[in-house]
């Protein structure tokens, strides 16, 4: 799978996983309780791995091959 792929898939889950907080904010008070538990722990978390790897993931990649090629010549 290529890189332009790959970075439309989390271009999408990055904005699919956005929704759900879209409606966590501008819903009314007292469905806040509702929404709370799986809006912190799902779709914020979702959405800030997604975002960082568009963002800094070939930095991330690059380490990673780094360290996988200093291994094999030790």
């Amino acid at each position: 799978m290529n890189q332009g792929t790959k970075r439309s898939i989390f271009r999408w889950i990055h904005l699919i996983f956005s929704i759900p907080i879209l409606g966590y904010i501008y819903s009314p008070f007292e469905r806040l309780p509702d929404y709370a538990p799986a809006t912190r722990f799902v779709f914020l978390p979702v959405m800030v791995i997604t975002g960082l790897w568009m963002w800094k993931g070939h930095v991330l990649r690059r380490l990673i091959r780094r360290d996988r090629h200093s291994d094999c010549y030790v």
